[in-house]
């Protein structure tokens, strides 16, 4: 919060102004913008806080149509905790900033604290109160859940379902034996008359409900088949059931998925035949069972994991009432914020009125209500003290005005200001204007000996006969070459009329040298930005490409792997290279300056020659560095340039003068160290 700028106390302003809102100073305003900022974005948090933990908890409970695997639990529960901890940061910041502002003493400070920590007691209590509520409840509800009677009822409904289908196995597993036998009896009928046989094997198969009855092979071939009125396709047995078979016993087949129950029985009397009969259940039945056994299973499941779910509710219970606490603060501090801000307003301005400042007025924006209406009237009292005040000095600033127009006009201008007659003898002139003018300014002088290079501007202004003339001249003081723009304006009284002499001037001279030399620094630097844009959008593109023929056909060279690699590495350090200078060159247009750093020269020689060594094939190149380690305190980047400079001069060298010759050039760089210095021989 801004304090106006108060007047002394008993000193009158010296010229009435505009009134002088009470809003923020300078960095108050910076501190206001970076508040509104935090207020968006704790606002965005709150919600998002509100939406994520109301996924979380349906998530939880199994209302929403993502599974609560442990991943998302965990994926759930992690953006919770970090958007609780951004609010957590941003409540304490605000605290911290409510706090400081007490430390200090600024207006309603004690009022802002009590009202926050009122809306956080109000928050906190029915937030911790829904809290263990809710973790006693639920553990009396799991409690009932997992009582003795409720396991009996839960097993016992299982095992009369069990028990039906064990019964209904036994009876299909009895009528198989009992249809074997008959079966087995009747031999010579299988021998002799198949089409009777399978009469008599529909009519055993019609009166036992069997919905399949087939004779069939060890391989699994049907021999002879019971015409059933079934019409559905029914599953086939499997290998393992004839395997069983063959021990003498028969094979009861359980449902699976289905609702119907299979038996196979090895004939006795018949050599390789198996009876596979099948007899459907009561749908209702079977999905009964099955529901049963789920449920069964899922109710082990929960109780099992009893505590992990009771730890999971307890963990969604506290991040609920953390988030309801967190919101509730935050929108606390926020109610509190639009309440304190209007009432510190009005202590801040009353303060500067008592320091005689009245100029001063309280902002209404985002006012409502009472507030607004006590902003108002302290306003308007304001406004009729400061009008009372003004109407008494605003004779005497009048006159203070008039008196020092003519002084304030010549002295305070920066601009060059002469008064020149219709003869062009200057009459007045201020002290911007003698560096201008030839020699010590004298009244009556001739503009023309005294600034020869303003006579033609004058006298185009007088042939004109317009009321303001300019122009742009150019003269030269002291050596230097100076820009100048020249208003002639001819005198006239308040009606439009000439003052009564109409050859009478005012020239004003502003020198515009340093706004012409910026331009024109500002154009070139413009170009000079967009050349640099232009050069460096192709930087990216070769880098990559670089990066991408290293990794892409890498692993696929043997041969000169080393070169390969030096190649790709010194595209991808120049590109580098090019690209930090670009971005100097094209901030300020100027050449980056030097990084120093402890480098061995030897490194840097031959990066810069295998560079050139790359580029020019028909060349050889020889470095002789003795072994030596020459280390020195220089910027890589730019003395890497200087080499591949020299040795492409060296390069363009032999070009040039073995033009035409079939032998090959050759250029050794050698390096040594002498004392403290590294002498350099390119050759």
């Amino acid at each position: 919060m801004s304090d106006a700028q108060a007047l002394p106390a008993g000193r009158p302003a010296k010229n009435p102004r505009p009134a002088m809102v009470v809003a923020e100073a300078p960095a108050s305003v910076q501190r206001g913008e970076r508040d509104g900022i935090s207020r968006m974005l704790g606002f965005a948090a709150v919600l998002a806080l509100m939406f994520t933990g109301t996924v979380t908890f349906l998530i939880l409970i199994g209302l929403a149509p993502i599974p609560p695997s442990n991943s998302v639990v965990s994926a759930a529960l992690a953006i919770n905790s970090i958007l609780a901890i951004i609010m957590l940061v941003l409540i304490g910041r605000e605290i911290a900033i409510i706090l400081q502002a007490r430390r200090k003493g600024r207006a309603a400070a004690r009022l802002h604290v009590r009202i926050v920590g009122l809306f956080a007691l109000v928050a906190a209590v029915p937030a911790i109160l829904v809290a263990i509520v809710a973790s006693v409840t639920l553990d009396l509800g799991l409690d009932r859940w997992f009582e003795v009677r409720t396991k009996q009822i839960v097993e016992s409904s299982v095992s009369v379902a069990r028990a039906y289908m064990d019964e209904s196995r036994r009876v299909l597993t009895g009528n198989t034996i009992s249809m074997s036998a008959d079966l087995d009896r009747a031999r010579q009928i299988y021998n002799l008359d198949r089409p009777g046989f399978q009469n008599l094997m529909t009519l055993h198969a019609k009166g036992r409900g069997f919905i399949r009855a087939d004779l069939m092979r060890r391989n699994g071939e049907v021999i002879v088949s019971a015409k059933t009125d079934w019409k559905e396709p029914l599953p086939d047995p499997i290998p393992e059931y004839f395997e069983a078979a063959d021990t003498g016993d028969p094979v009861g087949i359980p449902p699976g998925a289905t609702n119907l129950i299979g038996a196979m029985f090895k004939l006795r009397e018949i050599p390789d035949a198996y009876l596979y009969t099948i007899m459907p259940l009561r749908p209702e039945v079977t999905a009964a069972l099955r529901q049963m056994e789920a449920n069964t299973l899922e109710y082990k499941g929960l109780e099992q994991n009893r505590l992990p779910v009771q730890l999971a509710f307890a963990v969604l219970y506290i991040g609920v009432c953390l988030i309801v606490l967190l919101s509730a603060i935050w929108m606390g501090i926020s109610v509190a914020d639009r309440l304190v801000s209007p009432i510190r307003r009005l202590i801040t301005a009353a303060d500067e009125v008592s320091g005689g400042n009245l100029d001063v007025r309280v902002s209404t924006v985002h006012t409502e209500g009472d507030l607004k209406n006590l902003n108002d009237t302290f306003n308007v009292m304001i406004t009729e003290l400061r009008s009372q005040r003004n109407a008494i000095l605003s004779a005497k600033d009048d006159i203070d005005q008039r008196a020092r127009f003519t002084e304030a006009v010549l002295s305070g201008v920066s601009a060059a200001v002469l008064g020149v007659d219709g003869d062009g003898r200057i009459t007045i002139a201020n002290k911007a204007a003698s560096p201008l003018l030839s020699g010590r300014f004298r009244s009556g002088r001739n503009i023309a000996e005294a600034m020869p290079e303003l006579a033609p501007v004058f006298h185009n202004a007088r042939q004109s006969r317009k009321h303001d003339w300019r122009e742009q001249v150019t003269i030269t003081r002291d050596g230097q070459e100076r820009t100048l723009n020249v208003q002639v304006t001819q005198e006239r009284d308040d009606v439009g009329r000439h003052s009564g002499s109409e050859d009478s001037f005012v020239i004003t001279i502003d020198d515009i040298t340093d706004l012409v030399a910026a331009q024109r620094n500002t154009a070139w630097s413009d170009v000079a930005r967009r050349i640099a844009h232009e050069i460096k959008n192709p930087l990216t593109p070769i880098q990559l490409s670089a990066e991408r023929i290293r990794r892409r056909y890498g692993k696929y060279i043997t041969e000169d792997r080393e070169i390969f690699d030096q190649c790709t590495d010194t595209i991808i350090r120049q590109v580098g290279d090019i690209g930090r200078m670009v971005d100097e060159f094209s901030s300020f247009a100027r050449m980056p300056k030097p990084q120093m750093e402890a480098r061995n020269i030897a490194e840097t020689l031959n990066e810069a020659t295998f560079l050139q060594k790359v580029a020019l094939p028909e060349i050889d190149f020889v470095t002789d560095f003795g072994g030596e380690r020459l280390f020195g305190y220089f910027d890589t980047r730019l003395l890497s340039q200087a080499f591949i400079n020299i040795i492409k001069n060296a390069s363009e060298a032999i070009e040039n003068k073995e033009h035409g010759n079939k032998e090959r050039g050759r250029i050794e760089v050698r390096a040594r160290r002498e004392g403290d210095n590294c002498i350099i021989d390119v050759i």
